[in-house]
């Protein structure tokens, strides 16, 4: 479930961007800076048209649906699915070794007095 959010987000994103560059620029922008506005206000029309504005819009809803969406598919996955390398990892840990009473009583002999002086 997750994957399939992803890739509509990516397909969405394409989208998105591709509706934003077929636009007409509402502002000077840079072309306006470097001598084009006046050709672009002569030539271009003056409003983008509406469909593209609210196309904008809807995929820029729909990516935001989608990364919410994908953020609670990970969450309720995540308990499901494991990694290969966590997993791996959990494997080569050694096995602890278990305490062992020690049932006898040792003594350590004091050493004996330095007697050459």
């Amino acid at each position: 479930m997750f994957q399939l959010f992803i890739i509509l987000a990516i397909i969405v994103a394409v989208l998105l961007v591709l509706v934003v560059l077929m636009q007409n620029s509402k502002g000077g922008g840079l072309s306006s800076q470097f001598g084009g506005g006046g050709a672009q206000q002569i030539i271009g029309v003056k409003k983008t048209g509406d469909l593209l504005e609210k196309t904008t819009w809807v995929f820029v809803i729909v990516l935001i649906v989608l990364s919410l969406a994908s953020s609670m598919a990970l969450k309720d996955g995540n308990k499901a699915q494991s990694n290969p390398n966590i997993d791996a990892a959990q494997q080569s840990l050694p096995t602890p070794v278990p305490a062992i009473a020690d049932t006898t009583q040792t003594s350590i002999a004091p050493l004996p007095a330095d007697t050459t002086k």
